[in-house]
């Protein structure tokens, strides 16, 4: 009797050994990996704003989800040992931060189970991440940071009134700027505007580049493009020299003091807009049925600083003169 009941009592105790093991082990946070192409005021805001969507969904950063975060300073050529290095970690998801990341992680995971969320990406399509912007694609969609190109050239004409041609520098070797490129020439006509596209392949070559737009532009914009926006003070310096004024696509330059203005998009809202859609994978949702994310004309802003401004030789005119759009 007594050694059926020890039996019994060591198969209870067994059972329930067993049993807080599950428990234990399906307490476990999920791992969300981060690639990120490099520190900047604009990928990180859109970190910020993945993990607070997430959070704001149920998944607490340190209760339900823990992130390992990775980046490469911006060189390409390290992007495909990072992605293994992260993937070596079997993450739940990965979450992939701007174009060049996001194209070669597709790759690098087709196949493994490991659903991608990219966000900073300006055109998912042409890029080929999503086969068109009513779908993600296998394992793969999230957020884009598509501006408003007719509401940036609208502001640019009532910033500069008498301008009538609009350098914009753009990386020909990225599909985000080639993209853009095409949009701004399409959307142009209808502001007053000609485009002076001018190809800057390399950050030594700035100066050169933008020096080159001198008598053929009155004002530039400056794409997110990943190779102009971590060099803005060199751009706005050879700009600055040729006095033409620069609206910029990210507002930290203008409250920082380096361009006049800015008409940008909202990247923690960029960001929000990804890990909405992060939340929804991992609930189960295909990432194929979920159709990538843009920012709305609402998640805009213009900034202008008067000091910069006026030493690019530009004054506000008196239509933007209550815009309650200028730094302190």
């Amino acid at each position: 009797m007594r050694n059926s009941t020890s039996k019994w009592l060591s198969g209870v105790l067994i059972a329930g050994a067993f049993m807080a093991s599950i428990a234990t082990a399906s307490a476990e946070p999920i791992k969300i990996a981060i690639a990120n192409f490099g520190e900047h005021p604009q990928l990180n805001a859109s970190i910020a704003g993945f993990k607070k969507a997430l959070a704001a969904n149920g998944f607490v950063e340190g209760k339900d989800v823990v992130y390992s975060e990775s980046n490469t300073s911006f060189d390409a050529s390290l992007v495909p040992q990072m992605i293994a290095k992260l993937q070596a970690e079997h993450p739940k998801l990965m979450y992939t931060v701007t174009t060049p990341v996001s194209q070669i992680a597709k790759k690098a995971l087709a196949g493994s189970g490991i659903p991608i969320v990219f966000t900073a990406v300006t055109d998912p399509v042409a890029a080929k991440l999503v086969p068109s912007w009513d779908a993600g694609d296998v394992g793969i969609t999230g957020s884009s940071d598509l501006q408003d190109i007719s509401a940036i050239l609208t502001f640019t004409k009532k910033l500069f009134p008498n301008a009538k041609r609009i350098g914009v520098p753009y990386n020909p070797g990225e599909a985000n700027d080639v993209a853009l490129i095409d949009k701004v020439k399409a959307a142009a006509p209808a502001a007053g505007f000609e485009v002076v596209p001018v190809g800057v392949d390399n950050v030594n070559d700035i100066q050169q580049r933008i020096a080159s737009l001198a008598g053929k532009a009155d004002v530039i914009y400056t794409p997110a493009s990943n190779l102009l926006q971590p060099a803005i003070p060199a751009v706005a310096a050879a700009a600055r020299q040729a006095q033409i004024p620069i609206v910029n696509s990210d507002d930290a330059a203008v409250r920082s003091g380096v361009v006049p203005a800015s008409f940008a998009v909202n990247y923690i809202q960029v960001g929000e807009n990804a890990g909405k859609i992060a939340a929804q994978i991992l609930k189960g949702a295909d990432p194929k049925t979920i159709k990538p994310a843009r920012p709305a004309y609402a998640d805009h802003a213009p900034l202008i600083n008067k000091a910069v401004l006026k030493a690019f030789g530009a004054e506000v005119p008196a239509s933007l003169a209550d815009c309650n759009c200028f730094t302190k």
